[in-house]
C-alpha cells in the first residue's frame, strides 16, 4: 500500500508507482527510486537528440575548416601541427564542458535533502536578538512546499516545468543544453560559454582565411559554398554566445539569477525590495569568488536575514 503523500507526488509529477519488494522501505528511498527512473527516462528523450545535433554540428564545422585552404590546413601541410592540434583540443574541451553542464545535476531539491536536514528552516541563520525583536510570523519569506513535486523549497529555488524538478538557485532552463542551469552547474555553464566564445572567435579567423577569390561571383559561390555555410553558423553562434556570456557575467557579479532579474516583482522574498536592492549582493569580488570557487551548497537564508539584521 502507498502512503497518501507518495501517491500525491506521483500523481502531480506523472510518475508511475512501482511496487517494491520491501514493503517497509522508507518513503525517502522509494521516492528516490521514482526520481531516478524519471531522470533515466529524460536521458533518452529529446535531450539526447539536441546533444547529438550539437556534437555533430560542432565537428562538422571543424572538419570544414580543415578541408579548405585555411590557416589550419596550411600549417598542417607545412608540418606545423601545434596550431591544428591546439584548435582541435580546444574544441574537444569545449564539447567536454558542454556535456558536463548538460548531463550533471543542476541542483535538484529532493526529499532526501529534507529528511536529512539539508534544507534549513525559515528561521535558520537569524540571531536570537533578531528573533526577540521581530516575531517569526512577520518574516517576509517562509519555506513552502512545491505544488508539483511536493518538496520543501529552499530560498532561491524554483520548480522547472521542463525538468519536473525544483532546482536550487534556479537561473533558467536552457534548451541548448536541454537542462536547467542551477546552483551546481551554473559555473560550468559560464566556463563553457567562455571557452566556446574563444573557439568561435578562432574559428571565425580560420574560416575567413580560407575564402578564395574568383573572377565570377557564381564561381566564387560554387567553390566557397560549404565554407560560407560554416562561416554563417560561426557568426550566429558567436553573437548568441557573446550576448549570453556578457549577461551572465553581469548577473553573477551582482549575485542574482536570470529568473530573479526578470521576475523579481513576483518573487516573495524580492518583491518588497527596491528596484536597486539585492539582499544577496556581497560586492563584486566576493560574488565572483563565491560563484566560481565555492562548491558547497550555500544557505541563502543566512545571507538574506543577515542583510535584514543590518537594516534593523
Amino acid at each position: 500500500r502507498y502512503c497518501p503523500l507518495e501517491t500525491a507526488v506521483a500523481a502531480r509529477s506523472g510518475w508511475a508507482l512501482i511496487p517494491l519488494p520491501f514493503p517497509f522501505c522508507p518513503l525517502g528511498d522509494r521516492l528516490s527510486v521514482l526520481e531516478d527512473s524519471r531522470m533515466f527516462k529524460n536521458l533518452l528523450s529529446s535531450g539526447s537528440l539536441i546533444r547529438a545535433l550539437h556534437a555533430a554540428l560542432t565537428w562538422a564545422v571543424t572538419l570544414v575548416l580543415f578541408l579548405f585552404e585555411t590557416d589550419l590546413r596550411q600549417s598542417e601541410n607545412r608540418g606545423e601541427f601545434l596550431q591544428p592540434v591546439s584548435f582541435v583540443l580546444l574544441v574537444f574541451c569545449s564539447m567536454l564542458l558542454y556535456f558536463i553542464t548538460s548531463l550533471m545535476d543542476p541542483g535538484y531539491v529532493t526529499f532526501d535533502d529534507e529528511l536529512k536536514g539539508r534544507i534549513p528552516q525559515a528561521n535558520q541563520g537569524v540571531g536570537n536578538e533578531k528573533e526577540q525583536m521581530i516575531p517569526v510570523v512577520q518574516k517576509p519569506h517562509r519555506l513552502r512546499r512545491c505544488g508539483f513535486c511536493m518538496v520543501q523549497q529552499p530560498m532561491r529555488s524554483k520548480h522547472c516545468q521542463s525538468c519536473q524538478h525544483c532546482v536550487r538557485r534556479y537561473d533558467h532552463h536552457c534548451p541548448w543544453i536541454e537542462n536547467c542551469v542551477g546552483e551546481r552547474n551554473h559555473r560550468f555553464f559560464v566556463l563553457y560559454l567562455m571557452l566556446q566564445l574563444a573557439v568561435l572567435l578562432w574559428a571565425f579567423h580560420v574560416a575567413w582565411s580560407g575564402f578564395r577569390t574568383e573572377a565570377a561571383w557564381k564561381d566564387w559561390l560554387q567553390i566557397n559554398l560549404l565554407l560560407l555555410l560554416a562561416f554563417i553558423i560561426i557568426i550566429i553562434f558567436t553573437v548568441v554566445v557573446m550576448l549570453l556570456l556578457v549577461s551572465h557575467l553581469y548577473l553573477v557579479s551582482n549575485n542574482t539569477t536570470t529568473w530573479e532579474f526578470m521576475s523579481r516583482h513576483r518573487i516573495s522574498y524580492l518583491k518588497h525590495c527596491g528596484s536597486e536592492e539585492n539582499p544577496f549582493d556581497q560586492g563584486i569580488l566576493r560574488n565572483l569568488w563565491t560563484f566560481f570557487c565555492v562548491s558547497k551548497t550555500v544557505v541563502w537564508e543566512r545571507i538574506y536575514f543577515q542583510d535584514e539584521d543590518r537594516l534593523v
